[in-house]
């Protein structure tokens, strides 16, 4: 009898070992990790959609993305976050933001993090994957610092039924194929109220310096060594301001006044309402300005940005954002954001992303996806960025600019644009008033985060 009462508590007592204790019951929870992004329609759905997917194939993680912000309005958001102790795990920056992110010790490279790991949880890296534009801007010192999801270029959407009924048969490749283009559109009978039209952005005037292989700041656009002073108040940043406002003072040009991310919007309605022909924009919807052309009853044909036929086309550069790592999370955080942002990217997503938006598809392997299923075929507006970007001449320029207080700058670039537009102030004098602007933010900025 007693060996048996024996048995029985040393049954229970394996038993009771085996069960979990009520306080660790919190172990078994989900590991939350979070990731605010700089959109708020069906982009945030999307990024949504991919993290209920992620979730439920690594049930150890909760991934909660957060979104609602623009570009700037993030950018703003994680300086408040970082300075309560509130940052999240994943932070979606623009590229106007590499180096301010750089500086400012929140995020850790992810070539770091990762290590001389070929995957995480079973995600490969596979950063020779990612297409050479974006792998050109976000390596820095030899390391991928932050991983590319968005990326972009600058394109020209042209209404084709408005072009051809004046006789163009092609869309403009320059600056004077714009002029004459505007010049044949203008004289029909049932014009538009203008032709062309463009966000007061300054990632316009930045690429519009590119294709002339102009710098944007010294030291190599900041990538030979930290950027000092602006370069932008060249001959070639002249002719951009020149060109512009010939076109404004022929009544060719749309301006509605607004700047920075506020004129997206106007560009969008002046289009869809057939109020210009053309409109330069971001290849990041290339997908909503094909369909602005199905149901409106016209044909919307992508073709690469105008250039400066004076100087030639050495090539664009890239727009759009990258996910950034929070340093200083627990290590098992830090794999489960690794791994979200890996899986974000993978092939099948970076596809499905090109299709839902028309930001290039950012690997190379989901390229060739696409093109084995026949989408480009059936989609050809959807191929023009990317072959802009890779028949792109690498340069300095074409890299793209890396400097502290980038986006103040470009609000500088902006306001010169529209004092340009709307005064006969000289568009030479107007941007040496912007490069001096300009100067004195870098100055400040570099005090204050320069190395000694």
């Amino acid at each position: 009898m007693k060996r048996l009462v024996f048995l029985t508590l040393a049954a229970l007592l394996v038993v009771a070992a085996l069960m979990p204790a009520a306080g660790a019951a919190t172990a078994q929870e989900p590991i939350e990790i979070n990731a605010w992004v700089a959109f708020s329609d069906y982009r945030l759905d999307w990024a949504k959609d991919v993290a209920a997917a992620f979730n439920a194939e690594y049930p150890q993680y909760n991934v909660v993305v957060t979104g609602g912000y623009t570009y700037e309005e993030l950018f703003a958001q994680v300086t408040v976050a970082a300075e309560q102790g509130e940052l999240p795990a994943i932070v979606q920056f623009f590229e106007a933001g590499t180096q301010d992110a750089r500086d400012s010790g929140l995020f850790k490279s992810i070539q770091q993090a990762i290590g001389d790991r070929t995957e995480v949880n079973g995600i490969p890296t596979n950063f020779d994957d990612i297409v050479a534009p974006a792998r050109e801007y976000y390596s820095l010192n030899g390391e991928f610092t932050s991983m590319p999801w968005n990326t972009s270029s600058a394109l020209m959407f042209n209404n084709m039924t408005i072009l051809n009924a004046a006789g163009i048969e092609e869309p403009p490749q320059t600056w004077a194929d714009v002029d004459a283009a505007c010049e044949a559109v203008m004289a029909m009978d049932s014009h538009p109220e203008y032709c062309f039209t463009f966000p007061n952005h300054g990632w316009f005037f930045e690429q519009w310096l590119a294709q002339q292989d102009a710098l944007f700041v010294n030291n190599d656009n900041g990538r030979s060594d930290r950027a000092t002073e602006v370069a932008f108040n060249s001959d070639a940043g002249v002719a951009v301001l020149n060109w512009l406002n010939d076109m404004y003072d022929k009544g060719y040009l749309y301006y509605s006044g607004a700047q920075g991310g506020d004129s997206w919007g106007t560009v969008d309605q002046a289009y869809q309402t057939q109020q210009v022909a053309m409109a330069a924009y971001s290849s990041s919807d290339t997908t909503l300005y094909t369909n602005m052309g199905k149901e409106n009853g016209f044909e919307t044909v992508a073709s690469y940005l105008p250039y400066n036929q004076e100087t030639g086309w050495t090539g664009n550069l890239i727009g759009g954002a990258t996910m950034w790592l929070t340093d200083g999370l627990d290590p098992e955080v830090e794999d489960g954001a690794l791994s979200f942002m890996l899986y974000m990217s993978n092939t099948e997503n970076a596809a499905a992303w090109h299709q839902l938006t028309g930001y290039i598809a950012i690997r190379e392997s989901a390229n060739e996806l696409l093109e084995s299923e026949g989408w480009f075929e059936e989609n050809p507006n959807q191929t023009v960025a990317a072959d802009e970007l890779a028949n792109s001449t690498i340069t300095p320029a074409t890299s793209g600019a890396l400097v502290g207080g980038f986006p103040a700058i470009r609000n500088v670039v902006t306001a010169a644009i529209d004092r340009v537009l709307l005064t006969d102030d000289d568009p030479a004098s107007v941007l040496n008033d912007a490069a001096d602007e300009a100067n004195q933010i870098i100055e400040e900025y570099n005090l204050l985060n320069a190395p000694e």
